[in-house]
């Protein structure tokens, strides 16, 4: 459905991707790992066309994105869950879900059965569908961004640190539900995420980038098993037997 091939994206003088390919099939859920300035974030802001490449290709189900805007491709089916949620504070739970739907020429009927759609997934949004965005904890305001995206009915959706900054508990809660959008919808999910053990609890593949580089990719079992990914992300030195 995805594939980046050899891309390279440039600030300036600094290389932040270097010949970086990867694939993203239908309903998968695929983890790109790395520590910080590891170019986890530019990859995915390439992605959505919010950083043009210097070299290389993104073909999204069967064309290339060379020539599209951010808008373009959200109205070919990819959505993203941004960094920090990042939530209209002053709107209301369901004006930012409407916000969602911006590239889609829905009527009035339609947009209303996708919201009901987002209510019955996220009761907590339902009961508070006309309380402003900012006043929600970090767990619903990580729900509302959740549904925003699946308002413009995306086969892929891209998630920047969808667990950054939140309680242990709700981590888990979060988890959930991205495995329930990707189950239940059939919603693939690319996913950004510096915690390794979270991110390969429910991915079925993964990535690992380092200095803009892909160094390891494989299955989720298999990267959990590989020594270095226990090491370096995961605390634990293999002991050889």
């Amino acid at each position: 459905m995805l594939d980046v091939r050899s891309v390279d994206v440039h600030y300036g003088q600094f290389h932040a991707l270097r010949s970086v390919s990867y694939s993203i099939q239908p309903g998968e859920i695929v983890s790109l790992l790395g520590g910080n300035a590891s170019g986890k974030s530019t990859s995915m802001k390439t992605i959505l066309r919010l950083v043009r490449p210097s070299g290389g290709d993104i073909v999204f189900d069967g064309r290339s994105t060379a020539h599209e805007s951010t808008a373009d491709v959200v109205r070919r089916g990819i959505a993203s869950v941004p960094e920090a949620r990042r939530v209209f504070p002053e709107m209301t739970i369901e004006e930012n879900l409407l916000v969602g739907a911006f590239t889609r020429r829905a009527g009035a009927a339609a947009l209303r059965a996708d919201l009901q759609t987002q209510y019955d997934l996220f009761p907590r949004l339902a009961e508070r569908r006309t309380q402003q965005a900012g006043t929600l904890s970090g767990g619903e305001q990580q729900m509302l961004a959740f549904a925003r995206a699946l308002m413009s009915r995306p086969q892929l959706i891209c998630m920047d640190e969808p667990t950054m900054g939140l309680a242990p508990i709700v981590v888990e809660q979060v988890l959930d539900t991205i495995e329930r959008i990707n189950r239940e919808l059939g919603v693939a999910v690319f996913m950004v995420e510096q915690n390794a053990e979270l991110a390969l609890s429910i991915a079925h593949r993964g990535y690992v980038l380092v200095n803009g580089a892909v160094r390891l990719s494989g299955t989720a079992a298999e990267l959990l098993a590989n020594p270095e990914i226990r090491e370096a992300y995961l605390g634990q030195t293999a002991q050889v037997v």
